[in-house]
Parts: structure tokens; sequence; C-alpha cells
């Protein structure tokens, strides 16, 4: 048996060597192999080998799909199956599609002589010897190995290309080449127009290829198209095709695209002489395939460089800072903007960022731990400030995003200063107001309607110097006064809020809940401004729920945050209503007008957040109630 022929298909070049030159070869077995399952095919129908072995995960064609069409068009060629996956299903579809034995990689050299062995033996037809073959045959043979392996190597170097215009020119000339036809044309489908236009073509007159043009519903190559088959005409005698020009042999074969037909590749031969043949047709086949392949891909990278040079044009011309780093901390982008702020090289990319940025404030936020979304305001060397902003982006790293906001620090500089300033003038004469007003009962005897009167002046006095000071609070929080910051539990804090309003919940008939742990980290920060912020939010569900309804404090860590929820089955927030709750002023539009309140509690518990370098944010449904939910970063150990 040393003598049989055998052909080993396998996409690996490796195991295709090792299977050729270390196992079967030293064996006297005379060798043929290739890389794709559909020349795999061709040949073996071409050479009848004694034996084929098979890889089933292949191009073009599956192990599986092989043996099955070898046994419908040969069933005296035995074939071995060889896989990597070891499955039971698979090995079931292969002996049932005619498969003689079953390979798991890796095995024994041993183990595939033994399986070549009891295959050869089982099969109906011995491999004659070599020396019984005729010149002619073998010489024909080598020649269609030749020719496969040609297609093979075009088919690689197409799909590698990236330049469209580059990849239909040269899949036309090898279609000319390996059919040894005179002229070679790609039309392409214009879908808008319905008509195949010529993208590139071999000896035609340069004019002519410009200008053809075809209509899909009245050409053999649009008929092509819609039948999804390919054509060959081989008579004697020239014929005019519709296709403007006569022609004595063509092959069309269409060219196929996620499903749909993008257009025909066709050689034609003008003069009588040789005429191409069904082997033509199924050379042009294998490089429509590959044709098709590589125009997907080229058109894929073109659309995409396209998408990427407008991405890196608006990063680049905007005026935002931006800059992009991977896991690493390593620069993956930095716009111009960003560059000129910090003095930064545009050849910077790849280095990290500590490397090439020194400002503190920036570096904190990038190096800072956990993958929640962060915010921090950075002072350039030229005064400016902008306002940082980090995202982390999954599988790329994390992206930081800047917009100058030095003309709004001053606007709300001079508004602050403006407001502590009118604050500060009101509390005098508030005071002094209250106090005479107090004192108008002890100058003489008043009537009831002259106590309602005083009753009323004392009330109106009492919310505008509540305004007063919550406006004074404001300015203070803002400005950044509120600099006794400790390690603080927060559980602690949120406890003393709860304590000191469990009797006002008690009287507008709420319950009040609270899930508290112990073991929560600590978080780093002002007591009594942490306080403050749980006890407006707490302040805030007691007046806007119900009787009868429930508050609900809870708190819990996740990764290096501290989460701090407040919710409650209240009347809840209008959807328009909540991007602007945090606005000073702003009341929700279905707040009563009867309602007590300045507006300014949830500016001042916004502000606390800020200060904390933490966020906080609202879900509400109408009718449902409302949760606040703090974020506030863990304090580092």
């Amino acid at each position: 048996m040393g003598s049989a022929l055998i052909l080993v298909a396998d996409d690996s070049r490796d195991i295709r060597q090792v299977l050729e030159e270390t196992i079967l070869g030293p064996a006297g077995y005379d060798v043929r192999s290739v890389g794709d399952g559909m020349s795999a095919l061709t040949l073996a129908l071409e050479l009848k080998p004694d034996l084929v072995i098979t890889d089933h995960q292949m191009p073009n064609l599956t192990g599986v799909d092989l043996i099955r069409r070898l046994h419908l068009d040969s069933p005296q060629i035995p074939v071995i199956l060889m896989t990597g996956e070891s499955s039971e299903a698979l090995a079931i579809s292969a002996l049932r599609a005619g498969a003689i034995d079953y390979l798991v990689k890796p095995f024994d050299p041993d183990d595939l002589l033994g399986s070549v062995d009891r295959a050869l033996g089982l099969s109906k037809r011995r491999a004659a010897p070599a020396g019984a073959r005729s010149r002619e045959e073998t010489e024909g043979l080598e020649r269609r190995l030749e020719e496969l392996e040609t297609i093979a190597r075009i088919g690689r170097t197409v799909t590698a290309m990236l330049d469209l215009d580059e990849v239909l020119t040269t899949v036309v000339d090898a279609a000319v080449r390996l059919t040894e036809a005179e002229e070679g044309s790609l039309l392409l489908l214009d879908e808008e127009s319905g008509e195949l236009t010529m993208r590139a073509s071999k000896n035609f007159d340069e004019e002519f290829a410009r200008t053809f043009r075809l209509r899909v519903q009245d050409s053999l190559a649009g008929q092509v198209i819609a039948s999804g088959e390919p054509f060959l005409l081989e008579q004697t005698t020239p014929q005019k095709i519709k296709t403007s020009y006569l022609v004595h042999s063509l092959v069309y074969v269409p060219m196929q695209s996620r499903g749909k037909f993008i257009g025909v590749l066709g050689v034609d031969n003008r003069t009588a002489g040789r005429a191409l043949t069904r082997e033509d047709v199924a050379v042009m086949v294998a490089m429509a395939n590959y044709a098709s392949i590589a125009i997907e891909n080229a058109q894929l990278y073109n659309r995409t460089e396209s998408e990427r040079r407008k991405l890196e044009t608006i990063l680049t011309q905007t005026e935002n800072g931006v800059i992009v780093v991977d896991p690493e901390r390593r620069l993956l982008l930095i716009n111009r903007s960003a560059c000129e702020a910090f003095q930064v090289e545009q050849d910077a990319v790849g280095r990290l960022i500590t490397d090439v940025i020194e400002d503190g404030a920036l570096l904190n936020l990038v190096l800072a731990p956990g993958d929640l979304p962060r915010r921090e305001e950075v002072t350039l060397k030229d005064g400016r400030i902008w306002n940082a902003q980090r995202t982390p982006i999954p599988g790329v790293g994390q992206a930081i995003v800047m917009q100058d906001i030095t003309h709004l620090k001053e606007l709300d500089r001079i508004k602050s200063e403006f407001v502590t300033t009118v604050s500060h003038d009101l509390r005098s004469p508030l005071t002094a107001i209250l106090g005479y007003v107090e004192l108008i009962e002890r100058a003489g005897e008043v009537n009831a309607q002259q106590k309602e009167f005083v009753r009323r002046v004392q009330l109106s006095v009492e919310q505008i110097t509540n305004l007063v000071n919550d406006l004074l609070d404001l300015g203070r929080i803002e400005a950044g006064l509120d600099t006794n910051k400790e390690n603080t539990p927060i559980t602690v804090i949120a406890r003393y809020a709860i304590d000191g309003l469990r009797g006002a919940a008690e009287a507008a008939g709420l319950m009040i809940e609270a899930a508290l742990p112990d073991e929560l980290p600590l978080v780093h920060g002002d007591p009594i401004r942490l306080r403050q912020m749980v006890g407006n939010l707490i302040e805030n569900s007691i007046k806007y729920t119900p009787a009868g309804g429930r508050i609900r404090l809870e708190a819990h860590a996740q990764g290096e945050q501290v989460i701090l929820r407040v919710s409650d089955t209240g009347r809840g927030i209008p959807a328009a209503d909540q991007p602007y709750l945090f606005d000073k002023f702003y009341r929700a539009s279905n707040v009563p007008d009867d309602s007590p309140g300045t507006g300014l509690g949830l500016s001042i518990v916004k502000s606390i957040v800020d200060n904390h370098q933490g966020r906080i944010w609202v879900d509400s449904k109408l009718g449902e109630g409302a949760t606040f939910s703090v974020v506030l970063p863990k304090a580092m150990s």
C-alpha cells in the first residue's frame, strides 16, 4: 500500500507539512495537499485518490460537506475526517455523510497510520502503481494542482487588500490569466440606477470600459444576478448577447455579499480559438467568491476609515479638551485643545499620562479608583478653569472630557457675592421687624383680628429669615469655606438626622425605616454638612408624602463608593421637572401653591454632595414616590 495516493486537506500549512513530510511521506505514500475545502473537492474529483484525509473547519467547504459531496460523486473514495472538536454529534454527522474514520486532534502518528491502513483495506479501489500513470495524465494533474494553488494564493492576496480599485483590477487580471481568456471585466450593480457599471477590465478599450453601462432587466449579466447561477457560452459562432460586443465564448459568474448579489465577474474570447469550459467556470466561481470577500473587506475598511477620520477631525477641532487613556493609564488620544492646555506634545500618545501631564487635579481624576464617572474642576496655569468629567469605557479605558467654565465661574462668583451681601444686609432689618412685632402685644391690648395680622407678619418674617439663612448657607458651601473635613461614619450621621426628624414624621403620620449597617466604610467630609444633607432629603420626603406613607433610608458600600438612598411613597415628581430639581428656587410643577419652602433645600444638598466629590440623582414616577441616591467616595485609609 505504500504507493497509494493520499489527498490531505487542511487550512493549516503546518499540519499539512507534518502529515506530508513527517508521517505519510516516510511511510511511502504519495501525498498531495490543499488548503481549502472547495479546492480539495475539485482536486479529488480530478485525481481520484485512494484516500482523502480532511480537516473539518476549512474555508469555502467544511470537512463534513466535502465528505457528503464526494460520497455522492465518487463513493469509492474513502475519507477520514480529522478535527479538534471532540463532539459526538460531529462524529455521527461525519459517519452518516460517508466518512470511513474520525480522528480527534492531537492524535498519535501510529493512530493515523493505522486508520489509513484500515481505510485503504476497506476501499474498493486500490492505488494503482505510480509508474502505470501516463505521463500526460500526470502532467495534467500537476497543472491542475498548480492552478488550484495559484487560485488559493490569489485569494489570499486579494482578501488582504484594502484598496477597492486595486482589488478589482487584481481579480480581473487573475481571472483572465487563469482561464487564458482574451478579455475580462468586473461589473458592479448600482442599486439606485439599476445599472451594471464596468469597475475593472482587462484588454478592453479604456473609453469603452469607462462609459459601459448595462441595465439589469434586459442583459445577460442581469440574468446571472437574478438567477444567482454562472453562465457559460461555448458556441462556435459569434454571439451578440446584449453586451454591445460580439463574443465566441464567455463565462459570467455572480458575485454575492451578505446574501445580496452585487455584481458579475466575466471573461470572454472575441475570436475563434480555445473555448471556455466548465473547468473555467469553476475557476471563475472561486475568483468571484474571493472577490466578493475582498470587496466587502475593502468597503468595510473604507467606511471605518471614513468614520475614523470624521471622529478624529471632530475631536481635534473641538474646543473642549479630550483625553482617552487605556486601563494601564497610557494615552490613546489627546486632542489639540488638551495638548495646548497642559503643554503636551502630540507624539505623547502611547506614553503613561503621569509622564506627560503634571496637573495634580487631572491626575487625581484619572487615577481615582473605581469604575464610576467622576468630575473635577481643573485650574490651568493661565488661570482658566475647566470642568473635567471622567467616563469609564469598558474594553477601552476611560475618557476625560473638559469644558472651559471660566466665564461661568466668574458669573457664579459675582452672583454669590451679590446674594451674600444682600442676605447679610437683610438679616438686621428682619431681626428688628420680628422684635417689634413681638413687642406689639406688650404695648397694649390687641383684638383678635390684630393678633391674626401679627401672626401672619411673624410667619412671613420667619420665611424670609429661613430664605436668607439658606442663601448664606449655600454661599458658604459653594465658596468652599467648609474646611472642617474628617473621616466620618455616615451611618452615625444618618441616625442623628433621623432622630432629629422622627417627631416631625410622626406628627405628619409617616413612618421612617432605616437600613444602616455599622460596618460601612468611612467617608471624608464635614459631619455638620453631611448631617444637613441627609436631614434636607428626609425633610423633603416628609413635606411631600401624604399621611400613612413611608420613608426609607438605606446605605451600602459598592467598590470604592458609599451609596445612600432616601425613598418615600409620596406623590412623585413629573419627569419634565426632574432635570431641574436641584436648581436654585426650582419647585416641581405638582407642588401645591400653599406648600411652604424656599426651593433651596435640594440645591443645598447638591452643593454639599459636589463639595464632597460625590454624585446625586433622583428616580421617580408620578404617584409612586421618589428615591434620591447619593454616591460618596470612600475615605482613603
